[in-house]
């Protein structure tokens, strides 16, 4: 009996040990994404295979977000960092300077057509580090807000994951071709929205120009206060301008942000008679019970909000 029990025991162990041994060789790969939207394409590339912390949360700001002690031990550890850059995260240099992290850093617009910012804010934009000032042009960096765009970040991911972990490569690159099939799917249903908008209503008003690339792709006009970042107020004489604009324009429909203080566009909308037509969700996702908690929920909503405060519907 006693044998049978220590033959049982060491069984056991052995079991346990082989488990262990594992697990140990399929930890997670460490990802650290710099916000909300890049940590869901990292979601969707990477599945169970990656363990994912991200720095600007849900509703949060990276234009003006101060890294805590937590985000740098985040990155110390990390084996993968995706970030934005054109300059989105103003942050960036000092968290890696501070953890001194040993990560890869990955840029996911690399392989992105930058487009500028409209020239009336440039200046302002360029002294809060955006781009350059002195008359010279200024990167917009929110590409994720073209679809198009989105698939290039999912296939830098998806290529970022591969050199960090090459045994879980065909699951990344399969979930990345679902994921993006998912876009392509996204993206017809963006572009019918739009098309059902008649032309002459297709100007729309929000508190920062985070939607210079869906206006690109997409063909609304989007009208804004303030510039590319969300560093500094405008000007008195800005905001009159704006108003100006946009009396002449005929602006269908105005919106607050969920990352800025809506108190701006409440001002324009009293000022200009336009009722303000719901939020919109530019360089944060919502929390997991709000409208936005993914990318794709995040342009649905707009497009819906979009659509509907201009038809009335």
């Amino acid at each position: 009996m006693l044998k049978s029990f220590r033959a049982a025991l060491a069984m056991s162990v052995i079991t346990l040990s082989a488990f262990a041994t594992s697990s140990a060789i399929a930890a997670p790969l460490k990802v650290v994404a710099s916000f909300t939207v890049i940590a869901d394409f990292a979601k969707n590339v990477g599945g169970d295979r990656v363990e994912i912390t991200t720095i600007v949360g849900t509703d949060g700001d990276a234009h003006v977000y101060e890294p805590s002690p937590a985000d740098a031990v985040a990155m110390a550890k990390a084996d993968v960092v995706l970030v934005n850059g054109l300059h989105f995260e103003g942050f960036l240099q000092r968290l890696v300077d501070a953890s001194a992290t040993k990560a890869a850093i990955v840029t996911l617009t690399k392989g992105v057509t930058p487009i500028d910012f409209k020239p009336e804010f440039a200046d302002a934009d360029a002294a809060e580090g955006a781009g350059t000032g002195g008359g010279k042009t200024v990167t917009d960096p929110h590409a994720f807000q073209s679809i198009a765009n989105a698939k290039i970040y999912v296939k830098n991911i998806a290529d970022a994951f591969c050199t960090a972990d090459n045994e879980g490569c065909d699951s990344y690159k399969a979930n990345a071709a679902a994921y993006t099939t998912k876009l392509d799917a996204l993206e017809g249903e963006v572009k019918a929205a739009i098309r059902s908008i008649p032309e002459a209503k297709r100007v729309v008003i929000t508190s920062h120009d985070a939607f210079g690339y869906f206006e690109h792709e997409y063909g609304l006009t989007f009208l804004a206060p303030q510039g590319i970042s969300t560093d500094s107020e405008p000007s008195a004489a800005d905001v009159a301008k704006l108003v100006e604009q946009i009396k002449q324009d005929k602006a269908a429909a105005i919106f607050i942000e969920n990352i800025t203080n809506p108190r701006l566009i409440e001002q324009i909308a009293g000022e200009t008679g336009i009722k303000v037509g719901g939020t919109l969700y530019s360089d944060a996702l919502s929390s997991s019970d709000g409208p936005a908690s993914t990318y794709i929920d995040m342009m649905h909503n707009n497009i819906t909000q979009i659509k509907g405060a201009i038809l009335g519907s």
